[in-house]
């Protein structure tokens, strides 16, 4: 049985108003131009997306409110965005105090809106009343149009100046294809390219965000339009953070087919959680507060945590899962294959956050809350769904069993270093260079490559560690199988920060570990795998900007006693025609590392001041978990789709 408590939708509040007396002034406007990183974080690509994203959130407090049911983001080719919503309207009537329409007190006085005292709204997600008008600071040119009282209202502003009154209008800015709803709001602004060093938008980015609000505001329709590419997308989830968790298991084998849910107000704290089980090894968990991404977690992460492990220890203890000299599961044995979204919603003008960014959860309150209504929830589940129960018991109990195997072999690779005298493994080329900062370890394909790179590279700074085949596809396999695996050992010695809970990064040896293979479809094969294990039980590397891809020239162009290195296929046609005779020109296709003696591999790939790399980043976590799981997983059906979605892409050279 489908387990809630309620469903997720506010009621319309009784007897409110939302009129000019609920917007609340605080302070003035002039501050956000001269320090925009205060209020959207920087002034890049990144301050775009926070810009576009607190106009949404405005919308999405409508939604919260219990008011707006749609929402319209239109990207124009001219770096125009705009962002409309069927709510009730900003109020256009006369403030009280400053003797101007409330609208344009939203709009150019910072902390002024409905989201203090006891006004228009109690659950927001946006910054507080700082969105709106931050960002009319930052934008070259912003346009409000108003739906309300059967008329339009409409006021531009240069700057967070306003260009003239509040006034009733009859043309409107919206696009032809969106139909103007009967009251609302409607946002046009450019971003001032005087502040930020890019003002384009990125699609992709813009999609996810709205898509994770979508999720987490059931029955809320989101509408994306991409003028510029002709892109369009729509979300409507009506199963909530539910729908999410299927989402981000869709390509794994569940455990438990009927995920769990339990939403809950107490306190005036809204509390939704819902987890699924697969049968992987690693956890997948959002966290969202007010709509806010979490990715440090906090209280209501903490509370989730707490209440899992109680209810899961509790149900095998009564169900005779665990006997009485048993030592209870831990919260690590539970975190193997679980996939969780923890989601509250409060009172915005109580909500704590650690850090500028908001990424942790700070209202000590919000803990036991969680932490009771989660348990609540999961000991209901537990009871009225014995066969998924059964499952979960099997899958915790399994990786408990694998926890205490794994810490034997995690104990022995420490040991070995340790019994070694700390000495490093056989295989590895250290560097002279003690200080991490400037250190680089260079994993390197095969002995031979190994042997190019030893004789090439600078010993100063560069250290070499040769491995030899492909090593173990870590998706599909646990942490005591992994540490069996020799080459693992020797690069988990080699980088020395040890391994799962003793993972130590102030220990890491190098701050940049370069994967170097051949330019081939093996080479590819082993970064992959590479990538797979550091992504999977050493994702602090990835988190710190450790870890580097090499990019070894492809071709060799010779003309004359000249020689031209290029990375690309484009770059060696280009190099070509430039060049002019062809018969004069050799080129040599480079399919090893191997291939180039050590003065070429210098010069080409090692040297700092000619080479190039690529530093892996982790923009998205839950894509590059979906991806690895997908790639990298036991499912085939998955990988099969996207193999030949792919394949006219694939450029082979085997």
């Amino acid at each position: 049985m489908h387990y809630a408590l309620c469903t997720m939708h506010y009621p319309m509040p009784d007897n409110a108003s939302y009129t000019a007396k609920d917007i609340q002034v605080l302070e003035g406007l002039e501050p956000v131009r001269k320090r925009p990183g205060m209020y959207i974080g920087s002034t890049d690509q990144n301050g775009i997306h926070e810009l576009v994203k607190e106009i949404i959130d405005n919308s999405v407090d409508e939604a919260l409110a219990g008011y707006a049911k749609n929402v319209w983001i239109v990207i124009d080719r001219d770096d125009r965005i705009s962002v409309t919503d069927d709510g009730r309207g900003i109020p256009v009537d006369i403030h009280p105090k400053l003797k101007k329409s409330s609208l344009e007190v939203t709009m150019t006085i910072l902390h002024a809106g409905g989201k203090f005292g006891a006004g228009a709204y109690k659950v927001s997600g946006g910054l507080h009343g700082v969105g709106a008008s931050a960002v009319n600071a930052l934008s070259d040119w912003m346009r409000v149009e108003v739906r309300r009282d059967n008329k339009l209202y409409a006021q531009e502003y240069k700057r967070g100046k306003p260009q003239g009154d509040v006034k009733a209008v009859t043309g409107s800015q919206l696009p032809a294809f969106i139909k103007a709803p009967k009251t609302g709001t409607s946002t046009f602004f450019i971003p001032d390219k005087s502040i930020f060093s890019i003002v384009k938008t990125d699609y992709k980015v813009i999609s996810k965000k709205i898509k994770e609000r979508a999720y987490l505001i059931a029955g809320l329709f989101f509408h994306l339009y991409d003028q510029r590419s002709g892109n369009e997308v729509h979300y409507y989830f009506d199963g909530g953070i539910e729908s999410l968790v299927r989402h981000l298991n869709k390509d794994k084998a569940v455990v438990n087919e009927k995920p769990f849910y339990v939403g809950k107000s107490t306190n005036e704290i809204m509390v939704e959680a819902s987890f699924q089980y697969n049968d992987g090894y690693n956890e997948t968990l959002e966290s969202f507060a007010n709509v806010i991404n979490t990715p440090e977690g906090g209280t209501h992460l903490t509370g989730f945590r707490m209440a899992l492990t109680r209810a899961i220890n509790d149900y095998a203890r009564k169900n005779g899962y665990l006997k009485e000299k048993d030592d209870n599961l831990s919260g690590e044995d539970m975190r193997e294959g679980l996939t969780a979204v923890v989601a509250i919603k409060m009172n915005s003008e109580n909500m704590q956050f650690e850090g500028q960014t908001k990424g942790k959860l700070g209202n000590a309150e919000v803990q036991p809350i969680t932490q009771q209504v989660v348990k609540d929830g999961i000991d209901m589940y537990l009871e009225e769904n014995p066969t998924e129960a059964r499952r979960i018991m099997e899958k915790v109990i399994l990786a408990a069993k694998a926890r205490l195997a794994a810490r034997a072999a995690k104990d022995a690779v420490l040991r070995k270093g340790a019994l070694e005298g700390m000495a490093l493994p056989g295989k590895l080329t250290d560097c002279q260079e003690k200080d991490p900062s400037v250190s680089e370890l260079y994993l390197v394909e095969g002995d031979s490559a190994g042997g190019s790179a030893k004789q090439g590279r600078d010993r100063k700074f560069q250290a070499i560690l040769p491995l030899r085949g492909k090593i173990l596809n870590t998706e599909r396999a646990r942490l005591d199988k992994i540490l069996e695996f020799e080459e693992i050992k020797t690069l988990i010695i080699a980088i020395g920060a040890g391994i799962g809970d003793t993972f130590n990064i102030e220990k890491v040896r190098y701050h940049r570990i370069v994967l170097m293979t051949d330019a081939d479809v093996d080479g590819e094969h082993i970064t992959t795998l590479l990538l797979t294990f550091i992504f999977r039980y050493l994702p602090q590397l990835i988190e710190k900007g450790y870890i580097y891809i090499a990019m070894p020239p492809l071709y060799k162009i010779s003309s004359g006693r000249e020689s031209f290195y290029v990375f690309t296929d484009d770059e060696k046609d280009a190099k070509v025609k430039e060049l002019g005779d062809g018969k004069t020109t050799g080129i040599q296709r480079y399919k090893g590392l191997g291939e180039m003696n050590p003065e070429q591999l210098w010069d080409t790939t090692m040297n700092p001041a000619s080479r190039i790399m690529k530093q892996i980043k982790i923009e998205d976590a839950s894509e590059a978990d979906r991806v690895f799981s997908m790639l990298m997983g036991d499912e085939v059906p998955p990988r099969k789709r996207f193999i030949q979605t792919h394949a006219k892409n694939a450029n082979l050279d085997i």
